[in-house]
């Protein structure tokens, strides 16, 4: 289960990036934090401006609500999230593990 903190009206969470994946997508959960595969490469901290704005595409936000706390230049980040609660988080790991399952069918 992803660990995640709610403070003040904002969700702070760990996240795993793999960049220079075929496709962006959301993994599911690695050791507590949300893993999600991005094809921005890890240089001039396009794979961190990438994963900020996927992550406020997939929960409906702007842009601006997503912020990297610790990690701009590590695969662990720590970000922190405006405006959504610790279970919307939670969802986009189980809605990605919904969708892997269905595709194995």
């Amino acid at each position: 289960m992803i660990n995640v903190t709610e403070l003040n009206g904002a969700a702070i969470f760990s996240v795993r990036v793999q960049p220079r994946a075929s496709r962006n997508a959301i993994a599911g959960e690695w050791q507590g934090a949300l893993k999600v595969r991005l094809t921005a490469p890890p240089v001039d901290d396009k794979a961190t401006a990438a994963l900020c704005t996927f992550l406020a595409e997939h929960l409906n936000i702007p842009r601006a609500a997503v912020r990297i706390l610790a990690g701009e230049r590590s695969r662990v980040k720590r970000v922190e999230i405006r405006g959504v609660t610790a279970e919307q988080v939670r969802e986009l790991a189980a809605a990605a593990a919904e969708q892997r399952m269905e595709k194995r069918k």
